[in-house]
């Protein structure tokens, strides 16, 4: 069975502000069910392991999300995710990064995942990112002391959509410019419309509404590589 390594924030607030945060639920619960539907295996990491935090879990009209949540597999995952000391990176066929805020304050400058990705990446595992995902993206230096994205098209949450969603004075950093200074080239379409960039085993989407798209994408990749 294919198997994909979920790693997820421990920091459960936006930024330094004291408004609840975390991973934002729809983002992991839409890529999980593609998974799950197509037989492939799953584990939920963290820097510290443990409970993570979650919101966005009572996403309004979101069946697949209310679902997910109830699913007793993936509850337990959340409430006793493996710590990054004990993963075995070899173990996983892919590595996928669920946005929310809470990243840009732990995943966004770790080492330690950082330095598993890119043994990952190099031994020619598919990395998968949506939304603020792509944060995680950041540390990642290849062998060769490039950038993980330094040569690939990559997709984030936008300037406009932190806008739109009244953070862009409450983040940590603005994810879009962070991307852009880095990548080869940095893509976006208009607010909250589903957009995927796939390039050499790199798989990222803009906003909550491209998840399930990445999670069908990286299913479909797992399935042809």
């Amino acid at each position: 069975m294919k198997k994909v390594l979920i790693p997820v924030t421990n920091h459960a607030t936006l930024g330094d502000t004291d408004q609840a945060n975390g991973t934002y639920a729809p983002e992991l619960t839409h890529v999980v069910h593609v998974l799950k539907a197509q037989g492939i295996g799953y584990e939920l990491a963290s820097i510290q392991g443990g409970q993570v935090p979650l919101y966005g879990t009572d996403a309004e009209g979101d069946e697949v999300n209310r679902q997910m949540l109830e699913d007793a597999e993936l509850q337990a995952k959340i409430a006793n995710t493996l710590s990054v000391s004990e993963l075995n990176v070899s173990d996983y066929d892919a590595i996928f990064y669920p946005g929310g805020f809470g990243l840009l304050s732990d995943l966004a400058t770790d080492e330690q995942f950082a330095t598993l990705a890119a043994t990952h990446y190099e031994a020619g595992g598919v990395i998968a990112a949506v939304c603020h995902g792509p944060a995680a993206l950041l540390p990642i230096t290849l062998s060769n002391g490039e950038p993980l994205i330094g040569d690939k098209s990559v997709t984030c949450f936008t300037r406009e959509e932190e806008i739109d969603f009244g953070t862009i004075s409450s983040i940590p950093f603005l994810l879009e410019e962070a991307i852009a200074r880095k990548a080869a080239q940095y893509r976006k379409v208009q607010p909250w419309q589903e957009f995927v960039i796939e390039d050499a085993g790199l798989i990222t989407g803009q906003n909550p509404a491209s998840a399930h798209a990445v999670g069908v994408a990286l299913a479909q990749h797992l399935k042809t590589h």
